[in-house]
């Protein structure tokens, strides 16, 4: 792969991951682009990077850098694509896309205006080999018709009242909370792997701490232990809900999403029953994948690139009995969308998650906010909710 350069915005979490992952994919990182000065030549010394940029301007002047990676609050996400788009850059944003479906929708129309910029979302639960190997039986026909899919994305960093991040703030993250930072990925990986399209959804959502206490100074995600002063903060996002899907072609669908749930750290989980077999996968043991039948037994298919479909192979790397895990997806997504730019087609389709995935999420959420506070059923036609 011919190796471009990138840059990461973002020092949290988020900018870790895709850094270390980037260099395993084989891409040169240049920098970091933190909230402050100190904190992108903190993040620039942690990583071992050669720049700690001052500004986004300084970062998307840097001719070294060709393609630069958002992982910064939701709310900042829509600037700072447009602006990388804007200088020339290759850009691949953390999901959501945006805050709104109406932000996302301009978004995918400003990817268009720029044709020769890969433009994609980190939606990388798809880039588990047995995710790979779901989409590649239920597309083959291995299960016949879709009957339903039923799933759930449950966490418990966020279980105490003293649990408090930036995510659960409405101006900071949006609206949605829970569904839109994880009820969206098991939204996505159902669409990879069925290519179904939702057509209509019911909504109820919950929160169950509606004031948290939140830490006198900065509170960083999953970090624990943090402040011993707090203040009160009113919350509207939900920590838990819970939605009825209505699929194209008649399918039927029921997910679940919670941030307090004793005990589970970050547990997708996904079950399709078709009219001749189903499979169920979960991502805290991503290397197995049950699959189900009626006349003969039951199997459970473990991760072996030997005894995986092509599309499942080439994503596990490591023989079977090695395991593969969370930061190889991460590296998984960087190839296909590093490996695109270099073949230099950008009119041949994406391998990797566009901005439209990241506006048919959106248009989700918009609808799963809209039914909640309607109590009811709520339509998504021709693309649009």
């Amino acid at each position: 792969m011919e190796r471009i350069g990138a840059a990461m915005v973002g020092t949290g979490f988020m900018g870790r991951v895709h850094v270390e992952a980037l260099r395993r994919a084989g891409v040169d990182v240049r920098g970091i682009l933190g909230s402050s000065p100190d904190k992108s030549r903190a993040a620039a010394k942690q990583l071992g990077l050669p720049r700690a940029y001052t500004s986004l301007g300084e970062l998307l002047a840097d001719r070294e850098v060709q393609s630069v990676h958002i992982g910064t609050p939701n709310k900042l996400h829509g600037a700072q694509v447009r602006a990388a788009l804007a200088a020339g850059k290759h850009v691949l944003c953390e999901k959501p896309l945006a805050l709104t479906s109406a932000e996302s929708s301009d978004l995918v129309a400003l990817a268009r205006k720029h044709p020769q910029q890969a433009a994609g979302v980190n939606y990388n639960m798809r880039y588990y080999p047995l995710c790979l190997e779901a989409r590649a039986r239920v597309r083959g026909g291995a299960l016949g018709r879709v009957f339903h899919i039923a799933g759930s994305y449950v966490q418990d960093w966020l279980l105490r009242e003293t649990d408090y991040n930036w995510r659960v703030l409405e101006a900071e993250g949006g609206a949605l909370r829970a569904v839109a930072d994880i009820g969206t990925h098991w939204l996505d990986l159902v669409h990879a792997i069925t290519g179904l399209e939702v057509e209509e959804l019911c909504a109820d959502l919950h929160t169950v701490h509606p004031v948290r206490k939140r830490p006198k100074g900065e509170v960083e995600t999953f970090k624990r232990g943090q402040a011993a002063e707090t203040e009160a903060v009113a919350i509207g996002t939900e920590d838990y809900g819970a939605v009825l899907l209505r699929f194209a072609g008649g399918a039927r669908g029921t997910l679940w999403v919670s941030q307090v749930t004793a005990g589970r750290k970050n547990c997708l989980r996904l079950e399709v029953a078709g009219e001749h077999r189903a499979l169920s996968w979960e991502s805290e043991r991503p290397n197995e994948l049950w699959l189900g039948a009626r006349d003969e037994p039951n199997a459970l298919l473990l991760k072996d690139p030997a005894l995986l479909s092509p599309l499942a192979a080439r994503s596990a790397e490591q023989p079977g009995g090695h395991n593969e895990g969370y930061a190889d997806t991460f590296k998984q997504l960087f190839r296909d969308f590093y490996g695109y730019i270099a073949a230099g087609d950008f009119s041949a389709p994406p391998p990797f998650p566009t901005f439209a995935d990241g506006h048919r999420e959106m248009r989700l959420c918009d609808a799963i906010l809209a039914s909640h506070r309607q109590g009811g059923w709520v339509q998504l036609n021709g693309g649009e909710a």
